[in-house]
């Protein structure tokens, strides 16, 4: 039997899990649970407790005591201060990361969310109300319980906390706004913990993954040692289309050791601008990052107070004020040298191509492998490879109104693993990734014998991580795409996305009788 799958153009999608009607994480309804606590006493998540199950197994190097933890309200915290969700709004600068939690990649992506270009008055405020519904105070209809939306392996959810937070002699332990009575830091982390099954399951990842949780949209990655020389192009349409966007650094001596540039190693941050300044009559590509610690930056070229930004145009010089808040600018050329990959996520990948009337269009498909039938492995498994799911591709002429940029991809396809334990630290991702085959019109699903004698025109090497992605050129015509896992029998559910600027068909290839019982 083939495996379960459904079809999803998410533009339009308006079932529960869309953005527009999300689901209630664990069967929890806000709107219900608020009613109940504004009749009765303050709100306690019983799915989500103040306790040491809550906390989860952090890192030995944390050293935290936890007989010493006592959950309270903001209300005790912010004493004789007045509790405030946000202080002035939602800013990048409001929060620093807490000592205890190695969790700087979904701090990072904190500060993509809520990046503002103040160069350009550009803002992803769009964006952030998605994450963070509107209205929740600690004055009017309060009963001490918040919630949160996140897009989980397809499918939006609505998160509910109490504002129990943990703390030790009154300090919290982990994320903490530089204002003291100010919140939503500490409980949109709570409700991220939450989902992930304790803050100890936020302890180290990639940024590429809060990124996706964040936008339910598109994942692009780029290894900067090999990004193409119009990068700094795409970046800079990126930023203009409210896109977010985080970088990471090598992998230093030791757990995030700080360098003498002042780059700490291992670390993600946050790609908060993008700009390009005129230097003795001479354009400067520049970009502008930030630490999710809230301090250390880059001392190098255009770092803050850098004798350079004195040869800037007289409107671009206060950009290289000293503010020692954990961002900076440096140029294109030291942050290809300095950091490994840059992750760029976003609705809609339209900025991807230079002509305004281009709009790219996106599908998605949910899928299984299934250990025993369509669960192949990969291509070193030639025998069984053709049993993993089939998925057919036309891809359409492309517009002569579009225009093409030399070297420049049409295609972006993403794997994803969906997992279905809760607890994130126990969920081990297979080795996953894809294949792509050129068609000349054969029709139903391909046997054993035609991979044996075919090379792929594309290949995304298998990667042990939650989602692998690639973006390249494909020539109009018909495809196919196969999704496996490293090797033969392992199970699991997968969502298979195609992005594309072309008009492009993906369908699903049906198992039939006749290859049913193919060797």
């Amino acid at each position: 039997m083939p495996p379960p799958h459904e079809r999803h153009d998410y533009t339009t999608d308006h079932d529960v899990g869309s953005l527009t009607n999300p689901m209630a994480f664990l069967g929890q309804d806000y709107q219900k649970l608020l009613h109940q606590s504004l009749r009765k006493n303050l709100y306690i998540d019983e799915l989500f407790p103040p306790n040491s199950s809550s906390i989860g197994t952090l890192d030995k190097e944390a050293d935290l005591d936890y007989k010493n933890i006592k959950w309270k309200r903001p209300s005790e915290l912010a004493s004789p201060k007045k509790p405030f969700f946000t202080v002035d709004g939602i800013s990048r600068f409001d929060y620093k990361q807490g000592s205890k939690l190695g969790n700087c990649w979904f701090l990072a992506s904190i500060g993509a969310l809520t990046s503002t270009d103040e160069k350009t008055s550009i803002t992803t405020k769009d964006i952030i109300n998605q994450v963070i519904p509107a209205n929740q105070s600690f004055s009017i209809n309060y009963a001490g319980i918040f919630h949160f939306r996140f897009w989980r392996f397809g499918k939006w959810i609505d998160v509910v906390v109490d504002d129990l937070l943990p703390t030790i002699d009154d300090n919290l332990i982990f994320v903490h706004s530089k204002t003291s009575n100010e919140f939503w830091p500490a409980l949109l982390e709570k409700a991220y913990a939450k989902v992930c099954g304790s803050y100890g399951d936020l302890d180290g990842g990639f940024i590429s993954e809060a990124l996706m949780d964040f936008t339910g949209g598109v994942h692009i990655e780029f290894t900067l040692n090999e990004a193409p020389s119009y990068l700094w192009n795409i970046m800079d349409r990126a930023a203009k289309s409210k896109t977010l966007m985080g970088c990471s650094t090598y992998q230093g001596e030791s757990r995030e050791a700080v360098s003498s540039n002042g780059i700490v190693g291992g670390h993600a941050y946050t790609v908060t601008g993008v700009s390009k300044v005129m230097r003795e009559g001479n354009p400067v590509h520049l970009v502008r990052v930030l630490n999710p610690w809230g301090e250390t930056e880059w001392n190098g070229d255009w770092s803050d107070g850098s004798s350079l930004w004195d040869t800037a145009s007289v409107e671009d010089r206060k950009w290289g004020e000293k503010l020692d808040n954990g961002e900076f600018w440096m140029s294109m050329k030291d942050f290809t040298k300095n950091f490994e990959s840059l992750d760029i996520c976003c609705l809609c990948p339209d900025f991807l191509d230079r002509s305004p009337g281009c709009h790219w269009k996106s599908q998605r498909h949910f899928g299984k492998w299934l250990a025993g039938t369509t669960a192949g492995g990969s291509m070193d498994n030639i025998e069984t490879f053709w049993k993993n799911p089939q998925f057919r591709v036309r891809i359409e002429e492309l517009s002569k109104d579009y225009t093409h940029e030399e070297g420049a991809e049409n295609i972006l396809v993403s794997l994803m693993q969906n997992h279905e334990k809760r607890n994130r630290s126990s969920q081990n991702n297979y080795m996953i990734g894809f294949y792509v085959f050129k068609m000349s019109g054969e029709s139903g699903k391909f046997s054993a014998e035609f991979f044996k004698d075919k090379t792929p025109v594309a290949i995304k090497s298998l990667a042990s991580l939650r989602e692998v992605m690639e973006f390249f050129w494909l020539e109009p015509g018909e495809y196919l795409i196969v999704p496996c896992t490293e090797n033969p029998g392992e199970s699991a559910s997968f969502v298979l996305s195609i992005f594309s600027k072309h008009e492009t068909h993906f369908e699903y290839i049906e198992e039939t009788e006749e290859n049913e019982d193919d060797p």
